[in-house]
C-alpha cells in the first residue's frame, strides 16, 4: 500500500472545493417563467404557454397570476384539469373592433390558474390563444405572478427601453416573460 502525503494547505483547498460543490449542487436550478413561443406575427392569432419549471424554494405551485398587456380584446386560456381559470377584464374608453364584425367595450386584464397543485420537481405550461392587433407593440410583457403553498414569485421585471449598464431580460433576477411581435410589410393589391 502507497500513502500519498499532501501538504497541509493543499488538503485545505481540495476540502473547500469538494464543499463549495456540493452546496452548489445542492441549490436547484433557478429558472425563469417564459413564454413558448415568444415570436408572432402583429394582426395574427398567436398560441403561447407560460412555462413553469419549479416552485417556489421548494415548494409546490398552486396559482397562476398573467397580467396582460392592454389592447388584448380576444383572449381564450388554456384548460387544465384540475385548475379553475378566472378571466378578469378591464372596460375600455371607447368600443373597439374584435373581429368577425364585433365591437367591444373591454379588453382582457388578467388570467387566473388557481386550485391544482404543480410539484416542485415537475413543469407545466399555461397556455393562451391571443388574436394580436394590427398595431401590436414590438415587446408585449407578461408579468406573472406564481403562488406557491409557501411563499410565491413575482416575475415582473422588465428591463429599461433605453438599456443602462447592458442591463438585458436574462440579467434581471425576476424578469417578466414577453412575446417579440414583428409586423408584416402590407401590400398593394392592383
Amino acid at each position: 500500500m502507497h500513502i500519498i502525503t499532501v501538504p497541509h494547505h493543499v488538503a485545505n483547498i481540495i476540502v473547500s472545493l469538494i464543499i463549495a460543490i456540493s452546496i452548489f449542487l445542492s441549490f436547484p436550478v433557478l429558472a425563469h417563467i417564459t413564454a413558448n413561443p415568444n415570436e408572432t406575427v402583429a394582426g395574427t392569432y398567436f398560441q403561447t404557454s407560460f412555462r413553469v419549471s419549479h416552485g417556489c424554494e421548494g415548494s409546490d405551485t398552486i396559482k397562476v397570476k398573467i397580467k396582460l398587456p392592454s389592447g388584448l380584446v380576444s383572449v381564450r386560456p388554456q384548460f387544465k384539469a384540475g385548475w379553475t381559470t378566472e378571466i378578469h377584464k378591464r372596460k375600455l374608453p371607447n368600443p373597439v373592433p374584435a373581429g368577425h364584425g364585433k365591437m367591444v367595450d373591454e379588453e382582457f386584464s388578467e388570467i387566473i390558474w388557481s386550485g391544482g397543485k404543480l410539484p416542485d420537481s415537475h413543469y407545466d405550461e399555461f397556455g393562451l390563444v391571443i388574436k394580436l392587433p394590427d398595431n401590436t407593440p414590438e415587446i408585449l410583457w407578461f408579468p406573472v405572478t406564481q403562488e406557491c403553498v409557501k411563499g410565491d414569485l413575482q416575475w415582473v421585471e422588465i428591463p429599461n427601453k433605453v438599456p443602462t449598464k447592458g442591463e438585458e431580460w436574462k440579467d434581471l433576477k425576476s424578469p417578466a416573460p414577453f412575446v417579440r411581435v414583428v409586423k408584416l410589410p402590407h401590400h398593394n393589391h392592383h
